[in-house]
């Protein structure tokens, strides 16, 4: 039984560690205390699995840990958990072509999306990596479901003009 329960974990971690990694990146822009609030968030998921209901993906839920985790470390640090954001009303979906897309475009999509300002970066973040609905983006940020699909079609635009600007 124990063994199931490691492969399971497992199993958790390899789909959903990129989408913790990626959104706690989009506020910190710090690679190492990323990485290392990636690794503390999974280590609470596990401490705390028996608390998860099942209500929304485990995605969502494991970014509400590392969200958690990284307002207490900006409050050690004392840092402002403060994150404004920007509202109004569009409304936009996931385009076919990002799901299409090659490597090397990829590497150059995630660079360009890292130097979009927040909160753009983890809106697509979550929306590309963690293929994670705006209602759910929504649970993860505190935002309105309305606002994530706004912020979603304003960063999308942003990184289309960019690539745009590349060729």
């Amino acid at each position: 039984m124990g063994g199931e329960i490691l492969l399971t974990i497992g199993e958790i971690y390899k789909e959903n560690a990129e989408i913790v990694y990626g959104f706690l990146l989009s506020y910190t822009k710090d690679v190492n205390l990323s990485e290392e609030l990636t690794q503390e968030t999974f280590l609470r998921a596990i401490k705390s699995i028996h608390k998860y209901n099942g209500k929304c993906k485990i995605s969502v839920w494991l970014c509400q840990i590392a969200k958690h985790l990284l307002f207490q470390e900006w409050d050690k640090r004392g840092k402002a958990t403060n994150v404004s954001f920007d509202e109004s009303v569009i409304i936009s979906t996931i385009s076919a072509e990002a799901l299409v897309i090659s490597n090397e475009n990829k590497k150059r999509i995630y660079k360009i999306i890292q130097s979009l300002d927040n909160p753009y970066k983890e809106v697509i973040y979550l929306r590309l990596t963690g293929d994670i609905s705006f209602r759910e983006i929504d649970d993860i940020l505190g935002k309105s479901e309305n606002w994530a699909r706004v912020t979603f079609y304003r960063g999308k635009s942003k990184l289309i003009r960019r690539l745009e600007d590349e060729e």
